[in-house]
């Protein structure tokens, strides 16, 4: 198991190593999702949560840690 898990994290680090920009990028696309369902009549579990919001800063966040990281 763990030397599975192992393997993941290298090919995760060497995938994102190269593409510095991508969890930011996609942080920002669920934010921009989360927006665009505000203005969907209805309700909708997700745009009541704000869930794609919170995932979205989470992942910038993220995404911008590791980069500078990497």
């Amino acid at each position: 198991m763990s030397n599975r898990f192992n393997r993941l994290l290298d090919f995760l680090s060497e995938y994102l190593a190269q593409r510095k920009g991508l969890l930011p990028m996609l942080g920002l696309v669920l934010v921009l999702v989360n927006a665009v369902l505000q203005f969907i009549p209805g309700e909708l579990w997700l745009a009541e949560t704000n869930l794609l919001l919170h995932v979205g800063i989470i992942l910038a966040i993220l995404g911008f840690l590791l980069a500078w990281a990497l």
